[in-house]
């Protein structure tokens, strides 16, 4: 990989400024976050031009809020669950690749659309359109090791990286440092501004001597879940 100049923001063209070793970064979401999978959407760019590769994992929202949140958010969690189990199904069956384009999937039709997620229709769907087997979501229903492999890879994260949310990015392919975020609520405009973000993230995750750096979410994501859940609040 290529080390170089970034353009000044705007720019139309970009290059990795970074280390001149493509980083490699597994991802976890929860397919109900619109954050994570607008964190998704510019990361899936950066690795379009070869800043880093990406391998997916899942985090379960649902089971890290057990009885620490209001009823009403916690039924909004519940909603991964069927999402998640499948997930595992199209990891053992299509390769962490093929968990990606899931996951690429049904945000789309979830977070773009606004379709249920937890409507067995919406996740066949999705599946069809990652060109997977759309039978993975009845494997998954009906099988309780996809849910209990969930619960597993969920603590295994908390455990090691003592991560709370999504989205979390841990660099060296789940084996280094973690980092929760970045939460964005749009993915950024051009290649320039997605390379700039990337590497002062990857170099925060990196600095040890680092913690935390937070501001209240001023702007919601311009996608249609967020838009579907602001209909149904109450007046």
């Amino acid at each position: 990989m290529r080390g170089g100049r970034l353009p000044a923001r705007g720019g139309q063209d970009a290059e990795w400024t970074g280390s001149s070793v493509t980083e490699h970064i597994r991802f976890y979401f929860d397919p109900i976050c619109p954050w994570c999978y607008q964190t998704s959407r510019w990361l899936r760019r950066v690795a379009g031009l070869g800043a880093a590769e990406l391998t997916w994992g899942l985090f379960s929202l649902e089971l890290q809020n057990a009885d620490r949140e209001p009823e009403r958010l916690a039924r909004e969690h519940s909603r991964s669950a069927l999402s998640l189990r499948t997930g595992v199904a199209v990891r053992e069956a299509a390769g962490p690749d093929g968990l990606g384009a899931f996951y690429g999937a049904i945000g789309g039709r979830v977070h773009g659309d606004g379709q249920p997620l937890e409507d067995p229709d919406t996740v066949k769907g999705a599946l069809e359109d990652a060109g997977l087997d759309p039978s993975l979501v009845d494997v998954a229903a009906e099988d309780q090791r996809y849910a209990d492999a969930v619960v597993a890879e969920h603590r295994a994260l908390v455990e090691r990286t003592r991560s709370f949310g999504v989205p979390t990015m841990v660099l060296d392919d789940g084996h280094g440092p973690a980092i929760f975020g970045p939460v964005i609520s749009e993915p950024p405009v051009d290649d320039a501004e997605a390379l700039t973000l990337f590497e002062h993230v990857v170099w925060l995750a990196r600095y040890e001597n680092f913690s935390e750096l937070k501001r209240d979410r001023v702007v919601l994501p311009r996608v249609e879940s967020v838009r579907r859940w602001e209909r149904e609040q109450p007046d």
